[in-house]
């Protein structure tokens, strides 16, 4: 029987524990995509305890507003193992809330938070054990310890042991991206922290609060809108803000990826309706994102931006619970939608404009892996080698099995070697050991096409696809 978790964790052949020890553990991490908020880099907070890292909490910030913050991928999970909701999201004592989830944690075998969880504690606190219920009070007391007191433990101090190079934040177009600033100006921060443009909310009229939104990025570049170029017109202007301040990705969530081609006159009289309270048809709101998402892509090629596309979620489909807690808050699930046509029509656009920007492509659902990652090869060039890209496992995607999914799929119909690898897409401070997991697994997949004799034993190659995936071509990629 195999140690728990033990230094060859999920290595299952010499050559794999080679290239993973020797090539990939001790590669920077490039995080090009993730939801942590850039203040609490710059004010390099510390956490009272475990319970605020991983189940979050209220926080009340310095002008007196409280906000809620949280993992709620271990909501989910505390959801599924019936705990009350008062001790998910809820006031509990903290201590009682971590219990609830250590007692989550031990019934939870096969699932990915039981490995990233434990990988967290013996990365940053040096436990070597088990977290359940019996042992919950001995892991409380020695995390709280080391958050409180030992200075590798405030936020910086967590990013510098992952030896994290670049973060890629979050950012609505409307942003001041004060703290980036200030994270800028400050020489103490030896990592790059870069904010990604996520321009969804004026893409999406179809949604309630669009027209409100509208009039917020009006009052952002100073003039009303009269027409869909407007708003694509303040867009750049604030892209061309985000990329002065460092921007090297924009990212879009979209529920699906439409393509239905129209006029500016067309984008444009769906975008008056909108603005004046009417109700617009599906084909009129498609048209209009069709026509905002095209002129971006061509902004993003100009800028040198890489364009991401989230799609195939389906949100909030808890009414209840949803107005209750609001969004983000672990109501989610997989869309089963079918982009293949739009997303190659929207490239295919792009290309014929000579405009097509370095694209990632994320599908929640794993079912479309093999339509991407055909999809990208008649849009391939020799300008940028993995121009557009198969997304690392995302979300629901991202555990063992996922992760091997996505890597075999892009192995077999595309060139893995080029592949810009892991991100965390996570709110948690604690979660770059998801870039450990990713790399014990691309290592553990290649060691064993090595040893089943599918690739020849060439160390030089090796290294280099190994060093590329985990961080280098990432580095090419994003220009950093």
């Amino acid at each position: 029987m195999k140690a728990f978790m033990d230094k060859d964790f999920l290595l299952e052949t010499e050559t794999a524990k080679h290239l993973y020890h020797d090539y990939a553990a001790d590669m920077p991490i490039c995080d090009y995509h993730c939801h942590i908020p850039p203040r609490e880099i710059y004010e390099d907070r510390r956490f009272e305890n475990i319970c605020q890292v991983w189940l979050g909490g209220h926080q009340v910030l310095e002008d007196g507003s409280d906000y809620y913050f949280g993992d709620h991928y271990k909501w989910r999970l505390m959801r599924s193992n019936g705990v009350p909701e008062k001790y998910i999201t809820g006031d509990e004592p903290d201590r009682e809330r971590f219990q609830k989830f250590a007692e989550t944690l031990e019934m939870s075998i096969g699932n990915p938070i039981y490995t990233w969880c434990h990988l967290e504690l013996k990365k940053f606190f040096g436990y070597e054990g088990v977290l359940n219920g019996e042992t919950a009070e001995e892991v409380w007391n020695l995390c709280n310890d080391k958050l409180q007191h030992d200075p590798n433990t405030t936020v910086r101090g967590l990013i510098r042991q992952s030896n994290v190079a670049f973060i890629g934040t979050t950012d609505d177009p409307i942003d001041s991206l004060e703290w980036h600033q200030k994270i800028k100006d400050d020489p103490t921060i030896d990592f790059v922290v870069a904010p990604s443009f996520r321009p969804d909310k004026a893409l999406n009229i179809l949604k309630p609060g669009f027209a409100d939104y509208i009039h917020q990025l009006e009052k952002v570049v100073g003039r009303e809108f009269s027409c869909v170029n407007c708003v694509v017109d303040a867009l750049d202007e604030r892209l061309q803000f985000f990329v002065k301040m460092g921007c090297r990705a924009s990212d879009h969530g979209l529920d699906y990826i439409p393509y239905t081609p129209v006029s500016a006159q067309e984008a444009t009289a769906a975008f008056k309706k909108a603005m004046a309270g009417e109700p617009l048809t599906k084909e009129e709101g498609d048209g209009y994102t069709t026509y905002v998402l095209t002129q971006l892509g061509k902004l993003y090629s100009k800028y040198n931006v890489v364009m991401q596309l989230h799609y195939s979620c389906l949100r909030n489909v808890n009414t209840a619970l949803y107005k209750k807690l609001g969004p983000d808050t672990g109501l989610d699930m997989i869309a089963v939608t079918d982009c293949s046509a739009t997303i190659s029509g929207l490239l295919s656009a792009l290309t014929e404009a000579g405009a097509c920007p370095k694209t990632v492509l994320y599908s929640l659902n794993p079912s479309d892996f093999d339509m991407l990652a055909t999809l990208m090869g008649p849009f391939q060039t020799d300008v940028t080698p993995g121009l557009i890209q198969l997304g690392s496992a995302w979300w629901f995607c991202d555990t063992n099995d996922g992760m091997n999914q996505q890597m075999k799929t892009l192995a077999r119909l595309g060139v893995i070697g080029n592949f810009i690898g892991m991100l965390t897409d996570s709110r948690s401070f604690l979660s770059y050991t998801r870039h450990e997991l990713f790399r014990r697994l691309m290592c553990n997949l290649m060691g064993n096409w090595v040893e089943n004799g599918e690739y020849p034993d060439d160390d030089k190659a090796l290294e280099k696809m190994v060093k590329g995936i985990s961080f280098n071509n990432a580095k090419r990629y994003f220009s950093l």
